[in-house]
């Protein structure tokens, strides 16, 4: 090969290699001034996540029962936070609720029989 057509060559695959690295760049990052940067998922160590409560964790420890009860206690409206009932009261509570939650069923019911006209009981 001569001179001329080797530097031609190379010229071409310098130009590809730089256009393909722009094409890459912009791919990857999205600000093209850091392509060559190192991606920061590699900078950075991540810390192992702590099981909830263990020495360190944000969560202190919660059992499965505590956590549904905690969920009880926020389905139950006007259920005061600053005059603790026990789980007796707590049932209580619900029970009642899940009485109040029947009878408004019963009355739209009738309120859909008598509004439609429909007589069958």
């Amino acid at each position: 090969m001569s001179s001329s057509l080797w530097s031609k060559l190379v010229e071409a695959q310098a130009a590809k290699k730089k256009r393909l690295m722009k094409v890459s760049c912009r791919r990857k990052v999205r600000n093209a001034w850091s392509c060559r940067r190192r991606p920061r998922s590699i900078m950075m160590k991540r810390r192992p996540r702590q099981a909830a409560g263990e020495e360190g964790s944000r969560r202190p420890m919660m059992n499965p029962i505590e956590k549904k009860i905690k969920t009880l206690k926020k389905l139950i409206p006007n259920n005061d936070e600053l005059e603790p009932m026990g789980l007796d009261g707590l049932f209580r509570e619900t029970a009642d609720y899940i009485l109040s939650l029947q009878m408004r069923v019963k009355v739209m019911q009738i309120m859909v029989k008598v509004l439609t006209g429909s007589d069958d009981e």
